[in-house]
């Protein structure tokens, strides 16, 4: 009963420290809760790719594009997962923020992407667009659910 009451007295203070600490790892201020921008237009997405010339690197599935000169990095296609708009969003306007392992040896293990930085240079309805085009070219996989077939 002892124990009890001394866990009873201290658990307040625990459960205000924990969620202090808590509170302490979230950036609250840079949270993308709330952030959605407007619908962009798949057409003009597939020109602004164009434009901006992102075909010099990337092939997108189901486009034909002029083959890459440099790197040939596909975009789109059957995936398991699909990729999120904040994802695409944030490869867009900040490309060194993730760069795959199968790419990094291609870039001889660099630290950023040799990725345009088009941040002072698109404009945001290209983003927009240029997101939405994207999105439209990936096809979401499920695994195969069946049970093994077992020929006995």
């Amino acid at each position: 009963m002892k124990t009890f009451s001394v866990l009873k007295k201290m658990g307040l203070p625990l459960l205000a420290a924990a969620v202090v600490l808590l509170a302490a790892g979230c950036d609250l201020e840079k949270s993308p809760r709330g952030f959605r921008l407007p619908d962009g237009n798949v057409d003009k997405g597939r020109e602004a790719f164009v434009s901006l010339q992102c075909n010099s690197c990337h092939t997108v599935s189901e486009e034909n594009f002029p083959a890459p000169t440099s790197f040939n990095i596909p975009l789109g296609g059957e995936s398991p997962r699909i990729r999120t708009y904040g994802e695409l969003v944030t490869s867009i306007i900040n490309p060194s923020h993730v760069i795959s392992a199968r790419y990094r040896e291609e870039l001889r293990q660099a630290t950023q992407s040799p990725m345009t930085n088009f941040n002072e240079t698109m404009t945001v309805a290209q983003m927009i667009d240029l997101v939405a085009f994207l999105q439209s070219r990936y096809k979401l996989i499920y695994p195969d659910q069946r049970p093994p077939y077992y020929p006995w």
